[in-house]
């Protein structure tokens, strides 16, 4: 998959894509303006949306999640890639006009979709077989929850490939250490490990947003082996990252009741008080996690003292040695 923008000249073939006129022409006829509340901007590009289902590296037996699919842009590029299609579209409009136009422009196919008429946050269920991959352009002002809501809620899932904002595919695919990595980096790789797909540009959406617009590829992994449950240790990173510039002894003070209650469960956990959240992996803020002060499961030695593992690593160490005075 290359990063390289793809701003061709747009256009719809014999594959029943819509065109920039093919858009505007369907808004037309439905009265629908794009909004900002709900984050609409529609790809009118038929070029990037072939570009998108490339990436998503779709198999023949998937079942495809789509959130967002307004007048149905990439719904069209999705439906010949895969065995079956379902799109959440909460707008009312665009919810009653979308399998017509799946029928219209790919009567073939029209077996595959189905559509769920709500808000993405709330579907807890879909019909059909279960989804292996969600595949997305996502609305910009609610995208990192509606993706972690998804993984969440849809274990079946084993791959994504989302569109969003550039500088939120930034912090999604960040690693520890990275100027940007944070709250929605660590959530992330909770689920899946996350990688920048590519760049696109805004000249393929109506109305041009105002930003760049980036890939994710999403692969499902196996969570952090602890004791905590996900709310458990996603309370941990909302604290650290809450107060980025301080040192976890600090930041976490709120969150395990004292600042030398967050210092013992750090050590306990093999991280030094001294670091920061950027610094930690998912796995750090897990095992932090199942440390906190008064969980009945947090690991104890034989005197009913805070087990206390060896550092994770150099990094630790070192926290750990500059925390003596």
């Amino acid at each position: 998959m290359t990063s390289e923008r793809d701003d061709a000249a747009p256009g719809a073939g014999a594959d029943g894509l819509l065109g920039p006129a093919d858009v505007r022409e369907l808004a037309a006829a439905l009265g629908v303006r794009p909004t900002k509340q709900r984050g609409q901007n529609f790809v009118i590009d038929a070029n990037t949306v072939r570009r998108i289902v490339r990436a998503a590296d779709l198999r023949p037996g998937d079942t495809v999640v789509e959130v967002g699919p307004g007048l149905g842009s990439l719904t069209l590029a999705l439906l010949p890639a895969a065995a079956h299609v379902t799109a959440v579209e909460i707008d009312d409009t665009l919810a009653a006009a979308l399998p017509a136009t799946v029928t219209a422009r790919l009567p073939h196919l029209a077996d595959r979709f189905a559509l769920v008429h709500g808000d993405a946050m709330r579907v807890t269920d879909l019909p059909g077989p279960a989804p292996t991959a969600l595949v997305a352009n996502l609305p910009y002002n609610v995208a990192v929850p509606v993706l972690l809501h998804m993984l969440a809620t849809f274990p079946s899932l084993e791959r994504a490939l989302v569109m969003v904002q550039a500088e939120v595919a930034d912090r999604l695919a960040a690693a520890p250490g990275s100027r940007v990595y944070g709250v929605p980096s660590v959530k992330a790789a909770w689920y899946a490990r996350a990688r920048r797909a590519g760049a696109i540009g805004r000249s393929v959406f109506w109305p041009a947003p105002n930003v760049d617009s980036g890939l994710v590829a999403l692969e499902r992994r196996d969570p952090p082996q602890t004791t905590a449950s996900r709310e458990e240790v996603f309370a941990v990173v909302d604290a650290a990252f809450a107060q980025r510039r301080k040192m976890l002894r600090s930041a976490l003070s709120g969150w395990a009741g004292s600042s030398a209650a967050a210092e013992a469960a750090l050590v306990a956990a093999g991280v030094g008080p001294r670091a920061r959240g950027e610094e930690l992996t998912v796995e750090d803020f897990a095992r932090i996690a199942a440390h906190r002060p008064g969980r009945p499961d947090a690991p104890r030695d034989a005197a009913g003292a805070p087990a206390t593992p060896a550092p994770a690593d150099s990094r630790n160490r070192e926290n750990q040695e500059n925390t003596a005075a």
